[in-house]
């Protein structure tokens, strides 16, 4: 390999930030600076500490594959245990020094010489020749669009901001939402407050977790019979790809996940109302398929409703359903998710001054995750449609840090000032990718979801398995990109 010349700047230092820094550091690149404007590096799993936070895919799975971890404590774990794993590998990785906490890029803009100029909070500029954005998609928190929200007398906040400084054990709380937070955080509410009420805008499926701990003497099984560990993470990861299967249309797993999931409603709930409130309209995967052990039995308790009804306003005392029952509540906490693709997080200006957020806004596409036309030495840890779903997100991860690095190191090599997709590349990849949204219950026109938008398109997960999905990036060359110059390799 050429020795490598350019200075790169990451955008973030949760895991796919931190997969750039051990992918660089591996390539032989020194030069380089992770941004992250918290106080420590983690991401989601530093910023983020609602009650009853984990991870709902199996422990095992959730790992660099460089980097296992014998010490996961059960099957699922929680928060602390994922962030305590993430700052490990920083340190293990040798990435201290190459962190930057507590500072926030604010705006980037690309130089006619090929670089880009970064510029901090505080008004610091700062040059590099690449930018990686690994600021990840679960971040900016998603109110709903309701009346009188600002009108409330009492506490409330997003499950991404917890009030962890309140007393809730003589308050009737209500949570806005009934998904993948509402499901770890509503058991918790259950045992801690008077009374929760939850308003649910549709069901969604659920699946039981069965989280299992792990004894001492398996976890040190783990620690000193390496075979084993790897055999239990090859069996929970491919797990994964029964979900795959399950969200595909006309797949025969789909029926087998709609029916386990509905014999687990059977079970844990004796009430036929309830059961039918909580029972799903849509196909399996429409909306992202749920893991939870506590919810339903948290819904069975009498302090605690369920109102299959969404949110219409917020009033000083409480809330106001969409069939007009007026809800009084001392604290609201409202789990109704992220932005995604969000843009705007970054002042970003590319070739002639092409804003990044209005791109995106106006055609949220990238080439195989990763690129996008007039941003020349740009790139997404994650971009839209960069995310597989039966694999676990740190193997998408890594494999799209890979095509990265292997692009930065290809510029590098042609000594060439910048690289930039070439537009007839992207434009023929994004009209291959449309026509096979449809294949997914995610992406089929009769699912209403974040995940898909109304013209059609599904800018979040890629629209295929993971073996196509690397295939189609292996496949990436420099004959897909413009090298300043046109030069060659």
């Amino acid at each position: 390999m050429s020795k490598p010349q350019s200075r790169i700047a990451i955008i973030g230092a949760g895991p796919s930030g931190i997969a750039a820094g051990h992918e660089l550091l591996t390539q032989g690149f020194r030069s380089f600076t992770i941004f992250e404007k918290a106080e420590k590096p983690g991401g989601t799993w530093h910023n983020e500490s609602y009650p009853g936070l984990a991870c709902d895919v199996w422990a095992h799975s959730y790992t660099f594959s460089y980097a296992p971890n014998p010490d996961w404590t059960a099957s699922f774990v929680e928060q602390p245990e994922i962030e305590a794993y993430l700052q490990q590998c920083v340190r293990e990785f040798g990435l201290d020094p190459y962190i930057r906490t507590q500072t926030r890029i604010a705006r980037m803009r690309y130089q006619e010489n090929g670089t880009w100029r970064l510029t901090t909070a505080d008004n610091q500029d700062l040059e590099f020749d690449v930018v990686i954005n690994a600021m990840g998609n679960q971040h900016t928190p998603l109110f709903p669009e309701v009346p009188g929200r600002d009108q409330f007398k009492g506490p409330s906040w997003h499950s991404t901001h917890w009030n962890h400084d309140l007393d809730l054990s003589e308050l009737h709380v209500a949570v806005v939402g009934s998904a993948a937070s509402a499901v770890q955080i509503v058991p918790e509410l259950a045992r801690a407050s008077k009374k929760v009420t939850v308003l649910q805008r549709s069901p969604n499926w659920i699946m039981p977790r069965g989280r299992k701990q792990y004894s001492k003497r398996k976890r040190k099984l783990f620690k000193h019979a390496p075979l084993y560990l790897k055999g239990t993470q090859k069996a929970q990861r491919a797990l994964m790809g029964l979900v795959h299967q399950a969200a595909t249309v006309g797949h025969k797993r789909m029926d087998q996940f709609e029916k386990r999931a509905l014999q687990y409603i059977e079970r844990a709930i004796p009430d036929p109302k309830l059961r039918e409130k909580v029972t799903p309209k849509s196909r399996f995967a429409c909306k992202r398929g749920l893991v939870s052990d506590d919810f339903y039995p948290a819904l069975n308790q009498p302090h605690v409703e369920l109102v299959n009804d969404g949110l219409a306003a917020v009033r000083p005392d409480g809330l106001t359903t969409s069939r007009g029952r007026e809800i009084d509540c001392d604290v609201i906490v409202y789990c109704t998710g992220y932005r995604i693709l969000d843009f705007d997080r970054i002042d970003v200006a590319g070739n002639d001054n092409t804003d990044l957020a209005e791109q995106m806004k106006e055609a949220p596409e990238a080439y195989k995750g990763i690129v996008v036309p007039n941003f020349p030495n740009y790139f997404f840890a994650v971009g839209p449609n960069g995310l597989v779903l039966n694999v676990p997100y740190f193997v998408t991860v890594e494999q799209n840090i890979s095509t990265i690095v292997r692009l930065i190191v290809a510029k590098d090599a042609a000594n060439a000032s910048s690289i930039e997709v070439q537009p007839k590349a992207h434009q023929a990849y994004n009209e291959w990718m449309r026509p096979r949204f449809a294949l997914f219950s995610w992406g089929d026109g009769s699912c209403n979801s974040y995940y898909r938008f109304d013209d059609g398109r599904a800018p979040f997960l890629f629209p295929g398995d993971f073996k196509t999905y690397k295939t189609l990036q292996d496949e990436i060359g420099v004959a897909d990109f413009s090298l300043n110059e046109q030069s060659q390799i």
